[in-house]
């Protein structure tokens, strides 16, 4: 951003009263530049306003627009997976809508074409149409590097059985005289918040309604201009409710920064590595939380900074901080917090999951394992609400440390076109990395010319043996706590906790985002058909003015009892629901955890403590600590060695056999396997 052309931070944020309201707040806004956080300081000095913002936007000329549609249009054809699904469940004509734009774009002469602006409106519009969140068209620079904000949250809760909605948090700074954290939003710029709400949410893409209603109420507040238009109001009118019932008006400017917010992981979309091939993830809502993270929570960055700053791989940090006795503070703080929480049915474990997005599926598996070996054990809180996904083989290879079960990692299928059977051709394996390997897609795909078959078979992006390399590490019961921001590799996540009944589910909505797919980028797609050499025939070409698109590129199937079922739309249904409350919002989600804990109360607690007490050349002992297990079957080298019956406690248990290597144990109850351990000699 031209700093030249911004207005000063003083005259910008100058507080404005509304005129015909003598109630309205003095916003006070310049308290923003003395905040005690330097990296937030840093961001708030860089902030310009809407007006100045517009400034700095670019030009398109015919000739790129034309070329952009073209784009859209190979992606849309030839890539999308969901694309007949999604026509027939919202009657929705995107490839026409596309052909029309371009239509219009020839027949207008270069001086006449409407703005930039209007531009990007329109393609953003088709492509929210589709309502995936996957499928993307994301504006140019500069507006892909910044976020609009105004500088607080407002969140949903329930009072008496009514949608209500609140002030929940303030950036640092900015202190008005009433408008405070409880406050109840009742109108947004003179409307009524919920019918607010509604017209924000059609603005975003979205599966289901409350999928839409969640976009909704995160964009009254902060938008990722990558992925959101900037608003069309240069401020915004709240009016609110105090603590003792007087309404007040609020006046405050939209803010627009770029400074300390760290949109990407160090996986480039745009270059071929196996992790940038396995990504589903809503970037919307990850850079929404990256933003919300520098506002609201700007040590974390801190934190993740000084971390970055060591540039060592994280599985020697691990080693390192293990020697620090690090405890429950995590080597991924903007990824994982764990904790211990006293509620009305007891002391439980508490980990919050805020992304996937990682750069290593092992080491952050590791990672939890970690944390969570340091909770109690009696029955663990697992949150990945506002969780917009990241990494698919990160989330699916987590599900094997809560479950003594197999997992079998979800199934994903092409669509079948020419183009999609030449990028697999390409790329079985790929020369670029020979852990790329589209080869199983080949031949069923080369079969659809016969059978008329819409999708390839499927197969899994996860390794099978990844998924099951480790085994359960946490034996208490678990429950899911989700909420529609639940997106990609977090519905896939949630799904596979679900299909391999690891425990119970509590949604704050009656679903999740309901995206079942792996994304690949435009960039990315250019590379792989330019792959190892150029193609003569290539369709994708480079797009203008740093303008990118993503695609869902493969669909995700369900496993165990909804085998097939597609993630895409249906999303998973929680088993129990939660209406938050202003006390939830206000207090670290008091009454949530407490809900899910009286969900733990009821389930049944297992355990399987073992540890090598001491080996000779005659075999191995163990000392063994169970509960809720009555028979126990041993494994050595993988092989079965004897199957014994157990009662609680504790217990010494000798295996003498020579060369023994691991040991597998397997626990059940009436014949039910409710537990399993895996132990290297």
């Amino acid at each position: 951003m031209n700093q030249t052309n911004s207005k000063t931070l003083e005259t910008l944020l100058s507080a404005k009263k509304i005129d015909t309201d003598e109630n309205n707040d003095s916003t006070n806004l310049s308290k923003l530049l003395h905040v005690n956080n330097s990296t937030l300081q840093t961001a708030l000095s860089r902030l310009v306003d809407l007006p100045t913002f517009r400034q700095n936007t670019g030009s398109l000329s015919s000739s790129e627009r034309l070329q952009i549609i073209d784009q859209a249009l190979v992606l849309l054809e030839e890539n999308y997976v969901h694309l007949k699904l999604k026509e027939s469940m919202h009657a929705i004509e995107p490839i026409q809508k596309l052909k029309l734009l371009d239509h219009q774009i020839r027949n207008t002469p270069e001086d006449e074409l409407t703005s930039d602006l209007d531009f990007h409106r329109q393609m953003s519009r088709i492509f929210n149409s589709i309502r995936d969140l996957h499928t993307n068209y994301l504006l140019p620079s500069p507006y892909n590097s910044f976020a609009a904000f105004v500088p607080f949250e407002v969140e949903a809760f329930y009072e008496n059985g009514q949608r209500k909605y609140l002030v929940s948090r303030l950036v640092a700074g900015f202190k008005p005289d009433f408008f405070k954290p409880g406050v109840e939003v009742i109108y947004w710029n003179g409307i009524p918040i919920e019918r607010a709400v509604e017209l924000n949410a059609e603005r975003f893409a979205g599966s289901n309604p409350d999928a839409q209603r969640a976009r909704g109420i995160a964009a009254l507040t902060i938008r990722p201009l990558i992925i959101a238009l900037p608003p069309d109001e240069d401020w915004v009118v709240v009016g609110y409710k105090t603590s003792d019932g007087q309404e007040k008006e609020l006046k405050v400017q939209w803010l627009v920064t770029d400074e300390g917010i760290r949109f990407e992981n160090n996986i480039s979309a745009g270059s071929l590595t196996v992790e940038a091939t396995a990504q589903g993830i809503d970037i919307g809502l990850d850079r929404l939380s990256q933003t919300k993270k520098l506002l609201f929570a700007p040590d974390v960055i801190d934190a993740e900074n000084k971390l970055a700053q060591m540039k060592k791989p994280l599985s020697q940090m691990t080693t390192a901080f293990d020697e620090m006795n690090l405890g429950l503070d995590s080597i991924l703080p903007g990824v994982l917090q764990a904790r211990r929480v006293k509620t009305n049915s007891g002391t439980f474990g508490y980990l919050r999951i805020r992304t996937f997005s990682v750069e290593n599926a092992e080491d952050f598996v590791n990672e939890v394992i970690r944390l969570v070996e340091q909770l109690p054990q009696n029955g663990l809180i697992i949150d990945v609400r506002g969780n917009g996904g990241g990494l698919i083989t990160a989330g699916e290879q987590l599900l094997q440390i809560f479950t003594p079960r197999e997992i079998e990692p979800e199934k994903t299928q092409f669509i079948n076109t020419p183009l999609n059977l030449e990028l697999c051709e390409r790329h079985a394996p790929s020369e670029l990395d020979p852990n790329f390997d589209l080869s199983p897609w080949v031949d069923s795909i080369k079969q659809s010319v016969q059978t008329a078959a819409i999708y390839s078979k499927g197969f899994p992006i996860t390794s099978p043996i990844a998924a099951n390399a480790i085994g359960q590490k946490y034996h208490g019961p678990v429950v899911l706590i989700t909420d529609a921001l639940c997106y990609s590799t977090t519905d896939i996540f949630a799904a596979g906790f679900q299909d391999h009944e690891i425990g119970k589910i509590l949604g704050i909505d009656n679903n999740t985002g309901a995206g079942g797919a792996n994304v690949w980028t435009h960039d990315l797609l250019k590379l792989l058909f330019n792959a190892p050499s150029p193609a003569e025939n290539s369709p994708y070409t480079d797009l203008p003015q740093d303008v990118g698109m993503r695609v869902s590129i493969r669909r995700t199937l369900r496993v165990g009892k909804q085998a097939g079922t597609p993630v895409e739309d249906l999303g998973v249904v929680p088993d129990f629901l939660h209406n938050m409350t202003k006390q939830d919002l206000l207090n670290q989600n008091t009454d949530l955890i407490n809900r899910a804990a009286e969900i733990l109360q009821q389930m049944e607690v297992r355990q399987l403590e073992a540890a090598i007490k001491h080996v000779t050349n005659r075999g191995v002992k163990l000392l063994l600590h169970t509960r809720g297990i009555n028979r126990l079957d041993v494994f050595v080298n993988q092989r079965p060695q004897g199957s014994l019956d157990f009662t609680d406690g504790e217990t010494e248990l000798d295996i003498p056999l020579c060369g023994i290597k691991s040991i597998g144990l397997k626990g059940y109850d009436e014949n039910l396997l409710v537990a399993s351990r895996r132990l290297t000699v």
